[in-house]
């Protein structure tokens, strides 16, 4: 199989959770130990930082990731889900895994992958370890795709744990309360490995300190003291970078504790660099500067909220919002949270988990919520495009397949 044929395949005859949601999700690690197995066990070929949370990984992980290339280390980055290309799940410094790799790993053990029968995600995660050993990086950032106790990504043994942030989303798979999903995302806590991590409510932080008091792993909370007063420059938004901020400050701090040296000019450029090091797309992203035209893949209650404190920050003449959804996400509690004030380009995905247009639209109608449906993310925001002025703002979110859509990205 070429690139494009091993792209399908893994597309359409492995279950993904991106796409087809929860009928994908595998409470299991034998699928990804066996296919790791086969392999001779390629996470064990580097070290590793482990990175889960409900908001705020993705981000994190490429401040990590970016600070300890500036830092002079090879390193591998591991994220989900990519918004444009497969390549992006996985890099190494910055760069793209490439298509002869992927088309050659999945031709290599296309027998093992028919006999495991695993998802889309335990083969990618596996595909990642592989590549990484390879090319022989010194140190991966690796992100959880979804809880941490059972995601796939968690067999490896990482130099560090970090946790950025806990709150309400993937009830049906993680649990109904903060302390269940506290717990699930505390399975990355591994025993005397330090744990990072970021502002916890307090129900989620009582689960957290419990499970590192048992595996004897020493904790970091964020302080009483407060923003740090560091004047830092970077290609991040202001305001992404001063929610995970204080979380890459004390990783960096204990990575310097654990023999992996990160001085403080290569933080400073780490920093300053993070996009164009990384890759970084879709969080708080500025597409356009007139009309003022911002993107993120934020979609959870946490996020959401956020996201519409973000906006009440700027000033403008009239609010366009292009805003779609999935249909195993309940809008019923994100709809509430977002700006009346505003004329609302509702759309669809071309994804299958996509909600449908005239469900989102009629049940937004429901909370006061008024606008337009369209069957595309595109056609939505060309609307938006002709109908703003100068001095309005475009906001476009909802869902990351939303983000994903679009061409100016």
């Amino acid at each position: 199989m070429n690139y494009q044929e091993v792209l399908d395949f893994l597309y359409t005859q492995l279950p993904m959770y991106q796409r087809v949601g929860k009928v994908a999700f595998k409470k299991d690690l034998t699928n990804t130990l066996r296919l790791s197995d086969r392999l001779d066990n390629p996470h064990k070929k580097f070290k590793s930082i482990h990175i889960a949370g409900t908001n705020g990984k993705g981000s994190t992980s490429h401040m990590l990731a970016s600070v300890l290339q500036s830092a002079g280390y090879k390193v591998g980055l591991y994220t989900s889900p990519h918004l444009r290309s497969f390549k992006e799940r996985i890099r190494v410094n910055g760069q793209e895994v490439k298509e002869s790799f992927v088309s050659d790993f999945v031709n290599n053990h296309k027998e093992s992958i028919e006999e495991i029968a695993p998802s889309f995600f335990e083969i990618t995660v596996v595909m990642a370890f592989e590549y990484f050993a390879k090319e022989r990086v010194d140190i991966a950032v690796i992100e959880t795709g979804l809880g941490g106790r059972l995601d796939s990504t968690n067999i490896i043994r990482p130099e560090l744990s970090v946790i950025t942030s806990i709150s309400l989303d993937h009830q049906d798979m993680l649990g109904n309360t903060l302390s269940d999903i506290a717990r699930e995302k505390a399975g990355i806590i591994k025993q005397h490995v330090p744990i990072v991590v970021g502002k916890l409510p307090f129900e989620a932080l009582k689960e957290i300190r419990i499970v590192a008091k048992e595996k004897r792993a020493f904790l970091s909370e964020p302080g009483l003291k407060k923003e740090h007063s560091l004047q830092l420059i970077s290609d991040l938004s202001p305001e992404v970078l001063r929610l995970n901020l204080d979380t890459v400050v004390r990783a960096v701090g204990l990575l310097n504790e654990n023999g992996i040296a990160i001085s403080e000019s290569n933080f400073r450029d780490g920093i300053k660099h993070v996009v164009s090091k990384t890759g970084l797309k879709g969080r708080w992203q500025t597409l356009r500067d007139s009309p003022l035209t911002i993107c993120d893949v934020g979609h959870n209650e946490e996020a959401v909220s956020w996201l519409m404190h973000q906006i009440r920050q700027i000033q403008y003449n009239k609010l366009h919002m292009v805003w779609g959804a999935v249909s195993d996400k309940s809008v019923e509690k994100i709809f509430p949270l977002l700006i009346k004030d505003c004329e609302y380009y509702f759309c669809a995905a071309n994804v299958p988990r996509a909600m449908k247009v005239e469900k989102l639209t009629s049940t937004a109608k429901e909370f006061g919520l008024s606008g337009k449906a369209y069957h595309s993310v595109d056609n939505a925001y060309q609307t938006a495009l002709k109908e703003a002025s100068d001095g309005d703002l475009i906001f476009i979110g909802g869902s990351t397949f939303v983000v994903a859509e679009l061409k100016d990205l």
